[in-house]
C-alpha cells in the first residue's frame, strides 16, 4: 500500500523525457478524484451521500470496480489533505483531457455538489474557480451544471 501511495504521488512530479505528455491514466484518475474530494470537503459537512456520489462518479468516468474506486478515493483524500493548491491536479487534467472531457469532469463535480441536496456558496465558488483553471467555457460550465442537477433529481 505504501509503495502504491508513493508511486501515485511521484506521478505528480515533473515528467521525465521518456513520458508521453507527462501523464498517464492513473495520474488523470487521481487528479480527477482529488477535485471531486475537494468539492465534497468544501461545505461544512462531509456527507456519506457525497462520498457515495464520488465512488459512483469514479465508476462512471473510469469504469473502475468497487475496490479500485474505494482505493482511489482513499488516495485522493490523502492527496487533497496535503495539497496547497489545485495547480498540479488541474494542469494534469488540462494536459490529458480534451475540452469535452474537462466539461465532463465539471459535470461530475456538480453531481457531488448536488448529492446532499444543498448547494453552498463555498461549493459554488469552488466550482467556478476549478472550471476557470480547467479552461471550461461558461456555456459548457452552465450546461454541465444543468445536466448534473437534472440527473440528481431523477436519481
Amino acid at each position: 500500500m505504501l509503495r502504491t501511495l508513493k508511486d501515485l504521488f511521484n506521478s505528480f512530479a515533473p515528467a521525465s523525457e521518456g513520458a508521453v505528455g507527462g501523464h498517464d491514466e492513473h495520474t488523470l484518475q487521481l487528479a480527477t478524484a482529488v477535485l471531486l474530494v475537494e468539492v465534497m470537503r468544501s461545505d461544512a459537512e462531509v456527507d456519506e451521500t457525497e462520498r457515495a456520489a464520488i465512488l459512483s462518479a469514479l465508476g462512471k468516468r473510469f469504469g473502475l470496480g468497487g475496490d479500485e474506486r474505494a482505493r482511489l478515493l482513499e488516495l485522493a483524500e490523502t492527496a487533497s489533505s496535503e495539497a496547497v493548491d489545485f495547480h498540479r491536479f488541474t494542469s494534469r487534467i488540462n494536459n490529458g483531457f480534451d475540452a469535452g472531457e474537462k466539461a465532463r469532469v465539471i459535470e461530475l463535480m456538480w453531481e457531488i455538489t448536488y448529492a446532499d441536496g444543498h448547494l453552498s456558496n463555498h461549493e459554488n465558488h469552488l466550482m467556478r474557480k476549478i472550471a476557470d483553471l480547467l479552461h471550461v467555457s461558461h456555456a459548457d460550465y452552465i450546461s454541465a451544471k444543468q445536466r448534473a442537477r437534472a440527473s440528481t433529481r431523477t436519481s
